[in-house]
Formats: structure tokens, sequence, C-alpha cells
């Protein structure tokens, strides 16, 4: 398999973290955000939406984009160890938290947005505040989604990393890098501190990839 990512790119570090979770391993072909390399021809033809991650699988040629869907793929051909609970009502209790992040929180505070935010004309600081309070507020939804429904393992749904902790650990690395007040969300750096221990988590870190600068 060929994953194209990104260093710093939060979507294609939770699929990385998901390989790593399964065993599983891929060729890495960065593409610089900053510098445009993801609109190129070339892999516009790749992904017609121009983002990150695709994956390239092995033998046929398909091509998977968007990460929840790439790691709902990898748990459902590579089902051990699983990435969501088995019964229907905590695989929804999972997938809520991972979209609240994925589809409500990540998508309005990522370069694409701030670069938007910047052409109409808000300076730095503004874009900041602007990021820091998005995520401010989603993480406050997500600690409440795990008190009604997490349960108390060390993970954010048991005892075992899935896709709930595998989209929440690279949020918190963009709340930490914007300086979001993680005091109210107690629960969530509990949960990333058990993941930080975690081989699979600490080779998936932006700072171990080959394009990291």
């Amino acid at each position: 398999m060929i994953l194209h990512g990104y260093f710093r790119s939060s979507a294609a570090w939770r699929v990385r973290i998901a390989l790593n979770l399964k065993g599983l391993t891929a060729e890495h072909r960065p593409h610089h955000l900053r510098r445009g390399e993801h609109r190129d021809a070339g892999y516009m033809r790749l992904n017609p939406q121009g983002l990150v991650p695709a994956l390239e699988l092995d033998g046929g040629g398909a091509v998977l984009t968007q990460s929840l869907a790439i790691c709902e793929y990898l748990d459902e051909t590579h089902p051990e160890p699983p990435l969501l609970p088995r019964e229907p009502l905590g695989r929804a209790r999972v997938r809520a938290f991972a979209q609240a992040i994925a589809c409500d929180i990540h998508p309005v505070q990522n370069l694409k947005v701030l670069n938007r935010l910047a052409a109409l004309g808000l300076d730095q600081d503004a874009r900041n505040t602007w990021a820091r309070e998005v995520i401010a507020e989603g993480l406050a939804a997500c600690e409440a989604l795990l008190a009604e429904g997490g349960g108390r393992g060390r993970f954010c749904f048991g005892d075992r990393p899935g896709l709930a902790d595998l989209c929440l650990v690279p949020q918190l690395q963009n709340a930490h890098r914007f300086g979001v007040d993680l005091g109210p969300v107690p629960r969530l750096l509990a949960v990333e501190a058990a993941c930080a221990e975690l081989p699979e988590f600490q080779a998936a870190a932006p700072e171990r990839q080959p394009d990291a600068e």
C-alpha cells in the first residue's frame, strides 16, 4: 500500500496510527501542504479533492480517500485488533465521537480554512483566536461525550485504543499548538497520556515521519 500524506496533517496522522495498530505497513509519499504539492495535477488525478490522506491499495490500483473511510476499511479487512466495538450502540458512540473531531472540529481550523480567513483580511492573531475557540468548544463537547458513554477505561471507550483515540490524539496536538486551555478536559488529557505510552502512537507522530521539518 501507498499512503499519501503530510507529516503534520491530522487526517494522515489518524491513518498512520490505524495502520500501526493493525500491524500493517505502507510506503509513505509526502505532499507538502504549505507548498501546494497536494494540488499538483498528478495528485489531483489520484484524489480529485486534493486532500491528504489517500491510500493506494495493493493489487488493483484502488484508491481510498477520507481518513475515517480508510480507517474503517482497514478495520473491516483486518478485523484484529478491532477499532470499533462489536455491539451497534458502542459502534455508534465511537463513530459519533470520531466524527465530532473529523467533521466538526478539524475542518474549520485546518490550513485551508485559516488561509481563507487570511484572504478575507484576518491577521495572524485573529486566525489563531478563531482556531482556539473552535477547538476549545469542540473538545468540551468531546469531554462530555466520554462522560456520558465512554466508560472508565484507559482509552476513550475502554481499555484498548480504537477509532476515537486515533482521532483524538492529533486533534489534541493541534490544541497544544494553538495554545488552547485544556484544563476543562482532564479525561481527554488522560487518554492522550495513555496513548503516548504505546509504540503504535509514538511511531505515527509527526516528528517521526521522514518528511518532518
